[in-house]
């Protein structure tokens, strides 16, 4: 500017990291808002997942010490916890899906360079529910693995 006109009085001089903060502010703060309610949903799904597992875990106390005190092994039980848990999911992840593709006509205005029957996002959410219920079932199965029956049968 001053090689053209040294006598041009020169405004709003910004360094190159404050244009590209006004820039991109907004969206890193979209993004970061984002990721945060996403960790925090993904942490409530987990610790809900815990807890209906666990609760029917103890709903099934007996039943468990019965099938231990007939010759049930540690990991018979554990697969069945593990096995009831996937089922739900599975159910719940099919359900779920119909829903998505059904109420994904009504979003499809709103996405951009996203289709609303994308695959690649159905499948890969897929696969992270049933991971989270896996995980999220893992200590309960453990612990109906671990019952004793004796005292799963003297409690009721």
């Amino acid at each position: 500017m001053e090689a053209i006109d040294p006598q041009e009085a020169m405004s709003d001089v910004q360094s190159m990291d404050s244009v590209l903060e006004s820039n991109l502010g907004q969206r890193r703060l979209t993004l970061w808002l984002v990721a945060s309610f996403s960790a925090i949903a993904f942490l409530l799904a987990v610790v809900g997942i815990y807890g209906i597992v666990a609760y029917s875990v103890t709903q099934r106390a007996q039943e468990i010490g019965i099938r231990r005190a007939l010759g049930a092994q540690k990991v018979d039980i554990f697969r069945n916890v593990l096995g009831h848990a996937f089922v739900l999911a599975l159910s719940g992840a099919t359900l779920g899906v119909f829903g998505a593709l059904t109420l994904g006509r009504l979003v499809r205005n709103l996405l951009f360079g996203v289709p609303a029957t994308d695959p690649m996002a159905f499948a890969s959410t897929i696969v992270l529910f049933l991971a989270v219920v896996m995980a999220a079932s893992f200590v309960p199965a453990r612990r109906a693995a671990n019952v004793d029956p004796m005292r799963a049968l003297r409690v009721r």
